[in-house]
């Protein structure tokens, strides 16, 4: 039986529906920019950096945009060429990337090798915090991870000192600690809902951080399965100030709060499947599609099922093809195409080179069937999304991670940019303003009279 609070509940949202209806041409009546985002598609220019940059398209001398290959820059180096520098010498070089993304040059070996000693030192998590996650029960991780950084602030001696000597601590603390929350967080997950061992392993002072992680969340690893992990949070270190969850971060830090108070806001941003937990989507499309797409290598069985996708007749029905299309890059997501070539050696590694080349295969088909069926003359491609969950899946890491994962990867991209946002010169409060389009007053009626 409903109780009044309850029909009460239900009443004022059903009022929802017209109290947050706006006509969509109002925002062109009053130039207002949708998401942020130009008519053309293109971001709104709200801010300058010196961190990260993301290249997928140019501008004509008519103003209009030109689809080029993606690139990606961190720091004004290329970021095929930092990648490739790590793969071709098959080492690891996430910590190399965030020494380059907090201080804004490469490191020597000396300066390398004390960072990662200083990595290191700082992923045991105090007694308190260990404690607080043992006691969770939460199924979600990044609940539990936003959870556990706020309850850092009360073991921060200095939590609001704005110096950059404690912000630059501060943002070392959080990258080197966000591994073992995460594995910790995923192991009580699994001995409280799955009622497996409980492990709480203690990281090495040899091991890389990607290493460091495998070890903490399941004990053994492959030397490629780090490799490949170690690439995939290089990927996802840093993607401009505009990424949602960067924005957010910027936003906040732009209010003077705490570093604590504004990495959560980032973590609950990351967690919409708009944004981090895309790669969720894609490995349950890929299972369907395999179940569904009968001969994995025939180009026509492949189209007709992508079409109908599209004409939202199977799958989910929502007319999407996961992990194609992006904000920015157009013809192509250099961090997928980077993540691709690992990629192909651990399926090889894993036996699961036949699946690998079905992805590929999805991959070139969809981008194809995009184009026929939309028409609209918007060039898309695969985004890194389409390829980290299945490899994720080859390492052999729970579903529960994939995003927390990103997470672990963006702390770095995050700090920098807090760390930036604290230190202009000519930083302000980030406030853009929204038109009110109601009646300027509204007659008040006393209580007696409604």
């Amino acid at each position: 039986m409903t109780t009044k609070q309850e029909y009460l509940t239900f009443k004022i949202a059903d009022t929802l529906k017209q109290t947050c209806k706006i006509d969509n041409s109002l925002f062109k009546t009053y130039g207002v920019k949708r998401g942020l985002r130009n008519e053309d598609g293109s971001g709104v220019l709200v801010g300058l950096t010196k961190i990260g940059n993301v290249v997928g398209y140019e501008r004509t001398e008519e103003g209009k945009l030109k689809p080029i290959p993606g690139k990606l820059f961190y720091r004004g180096y290329d970021l095929e060429d930092l990648v490739h520098a790590v793969i071709n010498e098959k080492r690891f070089g996430f910590e190399e990337i965030t020494y380059l993304l907090l201080s804004g040059s490469l490191p020597d070996k000396e300066e390398l090798a004390q960072f990662s000693r200083l990595l290191y030192n700082k992923m045991p998590l105090t007694h308190e915090t260990t404690m607080n996650i043992l006691e969770l029960r939460g199924s979600n991780i990044m609940n539990i991870l936003a959870r556990s950084v706020l309850e850092m602030y009360n073991f921060d001696e200095n939590p609001d000192d704005l110096s950059r000597e404690n912000l630059m601590r501060q943002s070392i603390e959080l990258i080197s600690r966000f591994p073992t929350i995460i594995a910790y967080a995923y192991n009580v997950l699994r001995h409280h809902n799955k009622e497996r061992s409980l492990h709480i392993r203690h990281p090495h002072g040899e091991k890389s951080l990607a290493e460091n992680f495998l070890y903490m969340l399941k004990g053994d690893f492959t030397g490629l399965e780090a490799r490949t992990l170690d690439l995939l949070l290089i990927l996802q270190a840093e993607h401009g100030g505009g990424n949602n969850s960067t924005f957010t971060v910027r936003v906040t830090s732009s209010s003077m709060t705490d570093i604590y108070s504004s990495i959560a806001a980032g973590i609950g941003s990351l967690k919409g499947p708009l944004h981090g937990g895309a790669n969720i989507q894609v490995v349950d499309m890929f299972h369907h599609l395999k179940e569904n797409i009968h001969d994995w290598k025939n180009v026509d069985e492949i189209d007709t099922y992508l079409t109908r996708m599209l004409n939202k007749e199977v799958y989910n029905k929502t007319g999407l093809i996961y992990g194609i299309g992006h904000a920015v890059y157009t013809i192509s997501d250099p961090r997928a195409l980077l993540l691709r070539e690992l990629a192909r050696e651990l399926a090889k590694e894993k036996g699961r080179l036949e699946e690998f080349e079905f992805l590929e295969l999805l991959e070139e088909r969809s981008v194809d069937v995009f184009a026929r069926v939309k028409n609209n003359g918007k060039t898309v491609s695969s985004n890194i999304d389409f390829y980290s969950g299945f490899v994720y899946e080859m390492i052999g890491l729970p579903e529960e991670i994939y995003t927390p994962l990103f997470a672990m990867a963006r702390i770095v991209g995050w700090t920098a940019h807090r760390n930036e946002e604290l230190n202009f010169a000519g930083k302000r409060i980030i406030r853009p303003a929204y038109k009110n389009i109601l009646p300027e007053a509204v007659e008040y009626v006393p209580i007696e009279k409604r």
